[in-house]
């Protein structure tokens, strides 16, 4: 696998690790301080595992008071800070710097309050997706972004990356779930933005820290909407004898003005991966599956039902099967949502790929990534969000050939470039990070590039907080017009700080 190589450091950095690994230690005492070499390599990479890199010194705070100390102590002393959740993000976005401290936020496990009348749940970023909806279920509640990793990936994962999952497309991603967060700055200072209730004033920093990637700010708390489980959902599973038929039969669907609960696809390859891994009865002899679920009243549901299976006769559907029960609904879904791992019993390595298109544009893909296959000579797997559009090929290859890797980073850039041709854009869920960084330029000019910058300068003007992410290249704030958002100043005074 690839990896940065660590320089042998002199005594001057030696030194100075071990100052900085002192002074944190004064500010988390106990286990919070982690710097022996051995114990760190746990945290060496996310989940984008191509790239390895052991950080300066891991730190896990437990208290808010902590994170704000160790911000401002790392601002002061011009450190960089790399923060991360659980690991499990998919672009690079929580790799270690050799140089920077990695802020770890997993202590931050507990549920702080579940609120019923207002239908929201008040959470610590360590706790875990589904963490949440298994404090609620019992009163028949849930969370709804779901994405894949939500029984180990964090909420405040989910907040930096704007995660989705299998009910987006009627639910919402992360920001259309998150009501409010605190977060801490890089100089210490303390603010909230939103609340429990849906609609702040003034300008939507809530949508700006939302998908940030950990570059403005570390989340300590989250407040997120629950909503009530639906009457009834049922769905339904149908194969096709092609990508593109699916593909224009999801596009069928949305046009008919249907909007199911959830809309996912998957390719022979990953059909039949699924189904070795979790033997739920996936039809084997099908080039695409479609998996819709309906949900809502039960005559509704039962009405949709009919009408989605006469859309798929049409675009030439060749099974369905509809669930009877709620263990064959959650059948249906174990398969897709094991797809990750099982294609990890194909293959000694992948790389899960993250673009979202036009629905209308999911048969020209599709087509075009069977022929950037054939060109790079590595099999790809396709498991996506049809119905928002959001792809997750997963592309094949054993890092042990020479060559390998390079070829399948290389068919990931041209899959993302082919997103952007077709009016798409690079990132869905898995955020940029490192993975998607070098492509910005595809996707934005220098003038949008510079915009965006404007935002990263003022809520962290030294570029000190995650830094080499997102950005293809850094620009000194000064020459962008820099805006502080710190001590009241402007353009943001009405962020309530503590």
């Amino acid at each position: 696998m690839s990896g940065i190589a660590m320089p042998k450091p002199d005594a001057e950095t030696l030194r100075r690790r071990a100052e900085i690994v002192a002074d944190l230690r004064a500010i988390v005492p106990g286990e919070g301080v982690v710097d022996a070499l051995n114990e760190m390599r746990a945290f060496e990479t996310d989940g984008l595992t191509a790239y390895r890199q052991v950080p300066l010194v891991i730190v896990l705070p437990q208290t808010v008071a902590q994170v704000s100390r160790i911000l401002k102590y790392c601002n002061e002393r011009n450190i960089r800070v790399v923060p991360r959740g659980s690991g499990t993000g998919l672009s690079g976005g929580a790799l270690p710097l050799e140089d920077a401290v990695l802020l770890v936020m997993s202590r931050f496990n507990r549920i702080l309050s579940i609120d019923y009348p207002n239908r929201c749940v008040v959470a610590q970023p360590g706790v875990t997706n589904l963490g949440i909806t298994r404090a609620v279920e019992e009163e028949g509640f849930y969370y709804a972004p779901d994405p894949s990793s939500q029984i180990a990936c964090s909420i405040g994962g989910n907040v930096a990356e704007n995660s989705g999952g299998v009910h987006c497309l009627k639910y919402g991603l992360t920001a259309n779930n998150v009501l409010g967060i605190e977060m801490v700055l890089m100089d210490g200072e303390v603010i909230r933005l939103g609340g429990k209730h849906l609609d702040a004033g003034g300008y939507d920093l809530l949508g700006v820290m939302t998908g940030s990637e950990g570059l403005l700010g570390v989340v300590t708390e989250v407040t997120v909407r629950i909503l009530k489980k639906p009457d009834t959902a049922r769905a339904l599973l149908i194969g096709f004898p092609t990508s593109e038929q699916g593909g224009q039969c999801v596009a069928d669907i949305i046009g008919a003005g249907i909007i199911p609960g959830g809309m996912e696809m998957m390719d022979r390859p990953a059909i039949k991966a699924a189904e070795d891994f979790v033997n739920v009865g996936y039809p084997l002899d099908v080039e695409a599956l479609l998996i819709v679920e309906l949900d809502g009243p039960v005559v509704e549901v039962d009405h949709l039902i009919g009408e989605v299976e006469a859309i798929a006769h049409r675009n030439g559907s060749t099974t369905c099967r509809i669930s009877t029960s709620e263990e064959e609904r959650l059948a249906f879904w174990a398969g897709r949502k094991a797809a990750f791992p099982a294609v990890g019993r194909i293959s000694p390595d992948y790389i899960c790929m993250d673009g979202t298109i036009p629905r209308k544009e999911l048969p020209r893909v599709l087509a075009g990534m069977r022929e950037l296959s054939e060109k790079y000579d590595l099999r790809v797997a396709n498991v996506f969000h049809a119905g928002d559009g959001n792809l997750h090929p997963l592309i094949l290859f054993d890092a042990n050939n020479p060559g390998e890797l390079d070829r399948a980073e290389q068919f990931g850039a041209d899959i993302l470039r082919l997103c952007v041709a077709v009016g798409g854009v690079l990132t869905g869920e898995h955020g940029v990070g490192i993975e998607k960084r070098d492509l910005m330029g595809e996707m934005f000019n220098q003038v949008d590039l510079d915009q965006q910058m404007r935002v990263k300068c003022a809520f962290d003007p030294n570029h000190l907080l995650n830094p080499g992410k997102v950005f293809p290249q850094l620009r000194r704030c000064a020459e962008l017009g820099r805006m502080h958002v710190s001590g009241g100043a402007l353009p943001f005074p009405n962020i309530p700080r503590f």
